[in-house]
């Protein structure tokens, strides 16, 4: 229990990883993870929130609002670097 909180206290603007079937396709092909993130937060503050939480390098971050109202955030890693790896990390996989 004592894990999991210091997991969300870590996790500032990433709320939960995404786990729709396009997410993991994304996974495979793109080398992308989707995480649902908060309405305030930044392609910059997402991106260091992965790096610095996966000890990976991020190429790209892409954000968009969901007709939900949530906001999504399409992370794309260096190629030195797997998103298969942290997605079964993450229990998506």
């Amino acid at each position: 229990m004592a894990e999991k909180n210091t997991q969300s206290a870590q996790w500032k603007f990433l709320m939960h990883p995404h786990l729709a079937e396009k997410s993991m396709n994304l996974v495979e092909m793109e080398n992308k993870l989707v995480f649902i993130v908060r309405r305030n937060a930044t392609k910059k503050d997402v991106k260091r929130e992965v790096e610095g939480i996966f000890d990976v390098r991020v190429s790209k971050v892409n954000l968009e609002i969901t007709r939900k109202g949530e906001k999504k955030a399409y992370v794309r890693l260096h190629p030195d670097y797997s998103a298969a790896d942290i997605a079964s990390r993450l229990g998506m996989l």
